[in-house]
């Protein structure tokens, strides 16, 4: 989860997409090149996600800026193990965010 929000932060298309489930990660990402300035990670809660899981979720809260506008986003991401490594298959990002 953390290293993904880093990913974010540097701009990392080719890691957010290698730690990707394949059932769900898209053909590109268009990642804000300029206009998205990540501020913080909050992880809020952890389901599952231990060493004989398969599965597991991660509620968190991101905090960027947009201009001089600051925000934060709310989701619960769900992690699956695809050949043996932790991966990103969804997430839901809570209204009103």
């Amino acid at each position: 989860m953390r290293s993904r929000y880093t990913a974010y932060v540097l701009r990392d298309e080719a890691y957010l997409l290698a730690t990707w489930h394949s059932s769900t990660r898209p053909a590109r990402l268009e990642l804000r090149s300029d206009e998205t300035r990540w501020i913080g990670l909050d992880v809020r809660e952890v389901e599952r996600g231990g060493p004989s899981d398969t599965s597991g979720a991660v509620t968190f809260v991101a905090r960027f800026a947009l201009g001089r506008e600051r925000h934060e986003m709310r989701e619960v991401s769900t992690f699956a193990r695809e050949e043996g490594r932790w991966v990103y298959l969804d997430g839901v990002v809570a209204r009103g965010t």
